[in-house]
């Protein structure tokens, strides 16, 4: 018992979690909710000075989508109306709020018409009348997993294939559709504006002749007259040696009148998870990269690109430090970095980058039912948190990994994190039910989920130098509902961070303010 007392307090020391973190809270009224079963899909201010949220709903003894509650909080918290959007036909894309206006997009196929379409449901935030648009539609069979990504693979085999992507500040959106009909192909690129208006479509067919896209991410030009895309380009005919990966991270740039592509391709540096940063004239891309063809990952890449040419002018890979690999392993001696995914990048005044991520992956296992047939069970794991800070010329500061273990099999909204930078110390939000961290071996820290219904927020810090820091924020005792930590609404202008708190008939909002 001593040696683990002692081993705690020097995990005190080198984490420094003793420190107080600048953040205060606030709890909202609790209130009733009808709808026991629910997925929140989307949180907005409204425009004058509220919030609005978008939430699924399910009933039935076997549960199905049945429509859309829309709940509009006021500036204290308070929820001043609900309104109960039964539609239930079409599947739900994303939502957003532009000029006091809800725009809510649906996905869509007309058996009739034998065509995918795109729908947008609007209203006015201050009095809920929808109105229904068709945005686009294009002629194809209906066939399985039209819509959609995966992190590591997709399926281009079944004919027809689309994406939407937003930018990160939601200025506009691209829609990418691929549809496939013997030898004949046809990739188009769509961009509208959030006032719903085709700012251009521009076939893209012609490059994407020997390889299939799937993109990952957008970035647009501040007049929205240019699109920058980044993704995977798998080869369609191309023969592979043992060591080569089957497709390659390429960006594409694309206008009203013309697209250009630029690949990535350095021998033995392979990227992935790459995000865009747009300033001006000055593009650049930050992610993983590994020295061989699978998902395990030796450390962070960056590029720099003329905006204009896609001329890579400056490429840069930075290897895991052996901090980092302390943090994550301890001293094991197996020690792959795989399945990252991005979460999300700050670019700091002196042009300094801290990039997040996390470790997900999925697993799947076949559970008898009582009945007693078999039942393929997925389980979605959100693991450890990556975090690295790069200088203005993409040279690695630091990089860290907090170490934690969250899976579920149903509403991912509760697990994963949420994340904020202010003054260059980035703040990663958690909600576990575990009273503490564990100490694994005497020498590191996990974040466990827990077993209890009653769940804890943990705020982690990693200051300007990479020194990480912890502090149970809000007891469980206290928030008596679980927070959903991975869906948050930030205001950057307030610094300040809005979460959704549910647990069966009851809710609230919970405001977390950075001082």
């Amino acid at each position: 018992m001593k040696n683990l007392l002692l081993s705690l307090l020097g995990c005190i020391t080198l984490f420094g979690y003793a420190q107080e973190m600048p953040i205060a809270y606030d709890f909202g009224e609790k209130f009733t909710d009808r709808h026991r079963y629910s997925n929140l899909l989307t949180i907005s201010e409204d425009g004058d000075g509220g919030y609005i949220l978008v939430r699924s709903y399910f009933q039935g003894l076997i549960l199905r989508p049945k429509g859309y509650l829309l709940e509009r909080y006021d500036k204290d918290l308070n929820l001043i109306e609900e309104y109960n959007y039964k539609f239930r036909d079409m599947q739900f894309v994303d939502g957003f709020i532009k000029d006091g206006v809800l725009r809510l997009i649906f996905f869509n196929y007309d058996y009739e018409r034998e065509q995918y379409e795109y729908w947008v449901h609007q209203s006015a935030t201050t009095s809920f009348n929808f109105t229904k648009e068709k945005i686009l539609s294009i002629k194809s069979k209906v066939v399985e997993g039209a819509y959609g990504k995966n992190y590591y693979n997709r399926n281009f085999s079944n004919g027809f294939t689309t994406t939407l992507l937003f930018d990160s500040d939601k200025n506009g959106f691209v829609i990418s559709t691929h549809h496939t009909k013997g030898k004949e192909s046809k990739h188009t690129l769509h961009l509208f504006d959030t006032h719903l208006n085709k700012r251009w479509e521009h076939d893209f067919s012609q490059e994407a002749e020997e390889k299939n896209y799937a993109f990952e991410q957008l970035t647009l030009s501040n007049d929205l007259s240019t699109a920058y895309l980044v993704g995977k380009a798998y080869f369609k005919k191309r023969r592979f040696k043992a060591e080569e990966r089957k497709f390659r991270y390429e960006v594409v740039k694309v206008s009203n009148t013309s697209s250009s592509t630029q690949h990535f391709n350095t021998p033995g540096k392979y990227p992935e998870a790459l995000y865009p940063i747009l300033k001006g004239n000055d593009l650049k891309y930050v992610g993983f990269y590994a020295d061989r063809k699978d998902n395990r990952y030796n450390g962070l890449a960056y590029y720099e690109l003329n905006a204009n040419t896609l001329a890579i002018e400056k490429e840069k890979y930075n290897a895991f430090s052996q901090e980092f690999m302390y943090d994550k392993f301890g001293r094991e001696e197996d020690k792959e970095v795989k399945n990252l995914i991005f979460k999300s990048v700050d670019v700091t005044p002196n042009n300094e980058i801290l990039f997040n991520a996390e470790e997900y992956f999925v697993t799947h296992s076949m559970h008898r039912t009582g009945a007693g047939q078999r039942m393929r069970v997925d389980r979605y794991h959100y693991n450890d948190i990556v975090s690295a800070k790069l200088d203005a010329d993409g040279n690695m500061l630091w990089a860290r990994n907090i170490n934690k273990s969250e899976v579920t099999q149903g509403d991912e909204s509760y697990a994963s994190y949420s994340a904020y930078t202010k003054n260059g110390k980035t703040f990663f939000f958690i909600c576990t039910a575990a009273e503490n961290p564990q100490l694994i071996n005497e020498e590191r820290l996990v974040f466990r989920q827990g077993l209890s219904r009653n769940r804890n927020v943990f705020a982690i810090s990693l200051d300007e130098n990479g020194k990480m820091a912890y502090k149970k924020i809000i007891d469980n005792q206290e928030a008596r509902l679980p927070l959903m930590v991975s869906k948050p609404l930030v205001d950057r202008n307030e610094d300040q961070m809005l979460f959704y708190a549910k647990r069966g008939n009851k809710k609230q909002l919970v405001e977390v303010a950075f001082n």
